[in-house]
């Protein structure tokens, strides 16, 4: 008996301070809770009727059409030419975009590193496309910058004596990826200047007294210092530009034909244009797996990036 009451007594302070972790545990979650039931409601129980709707097929134009298919739906989608046709579009509308706007972004961010009169205002200046509604935006394009008579850039080529372009009919991916990167560079420079400004000063005067070039100080010193800010920069980016409709919507409406129909459209396509709920539900689900495949993928190797930076520091 004396024994298992000095066990007690031996074991009651880490038991107590168990609970008490325990309590300050939940006490740090608790007020989470209603953010994390709101995601849910908003997120995970949409996703899960969808993932029922992809199993049926669903024509709304058609009362009591609604059966069980199975995987039918995901058959007919892989099958489907405009399917990959879009896939490519939307590959081609991300990366191009993504790529154009980082590289856009890292110029300004290094513009913007250096003090100048005026900055403040050219800074906010640069950031505005970022706030403007991406609807607003691409009809901002449409119809004052590219618009065939009345647009900005065939008003300023006329200068040299071009003839006018209609822009969004010739080229469409490209009217199409210019609106998303001039909406998305501020984003890019934002992050990228956050990164410049958080480089060392005395190692950058360091190499200026040892007789560096602006150029080399670039490349061996601001360039990989910049490496995990590129890489968040792209990251981002990609996830944000892979979901592009409103300009596709506003400025082509997917055409001519299908030239810059890409996954989101399609999908809008098959559900409000087509009326098949089942065969847009299924893209929609295959959609948001290889989305969610490709960013998880995306973001192992920046947190990866991340340790070993921390490692070598």
């Amino acid at each position: 008996m004396a024994t298992t009451t000095a066990d007690q007594a031996v074991h009651l302070p880490g038991a107590r301070r168990k609970d008490r972790r325990t309590s300050e545990s939940w006490a740090r979650r608790i007020p989470l809770m209603p953010a994390l039931l709101f995601t849910i409601v908003v997120t995970q129980i949409p996703f899960l009727l969808t993932l029922y709707y992809s199993l049926q097929s669903w024509n709304i134009a058609k009362p009591g059409s609604p059966h069980w298919v199975g995987l039918r739906n995901y058959g007919d989608v892989f099958s489907d030419p405009v399917f990959y046709g879009a896939l490519l579009h939307t590959i081609e509308i991300t990366f191009g975009s993504v790529l154009i706007a980082t590289l856009l972004g890292l110029g300004l961010a290094i513009l913007l590193d250096r003090k100048f009169l005026g900055r403040g205002l050219a800074r906010t200046l640069l950031i505005s496309p970022f706030l403007i509604m991406p609807t607003a935006a691409a009809l901002l394009w449409k119809t004052t910058l590219l618009d065939p008579v009345y647009g900005i850039v065939n008003w300023v080529i006329g200068w040299f004596g071009a003839a006018p372009v209609d822009f969004v009919s010739k080229y469409p991916l490209g009217s199409v990826m210019a609106t998303v990167i001039w909406q998305w560079t501020p984003f890019e420079m934002l992050i990228l200047l956050a990164g410049l400004q958080s480089q060392p000063r005395d190692v950058l005067e360091a190499a200026r007294v040892d007789g560096a070039s602006a150029w080399a100080s670039f490349r061996e010193i601001t360039l990989p210092h910049l490496r995990s800010y590129l890489e968040l920069g792209v990251l981002l980016g990609s996830i944000y530009v892979v979901n592009t409709f409103d300009a596709i919507y506003m400025m082509t409406q997917g055409g001519p034909g299908t030239a810059t129909t890409n996954l989101p459209f399609y999908i809008y396509q098959r559900a409000f244009q087509g009326f098949d709920i089942g065969q847009a539900a299924a893209l929609g689900v295959v959609t948001v797996v290889g989305t969610i495949i490709v960013a998880t993928v995306a973001l192992r190797t920046v947190f990866r990036l991340f340790i070993e930076n921390e490692a070598r520091a």
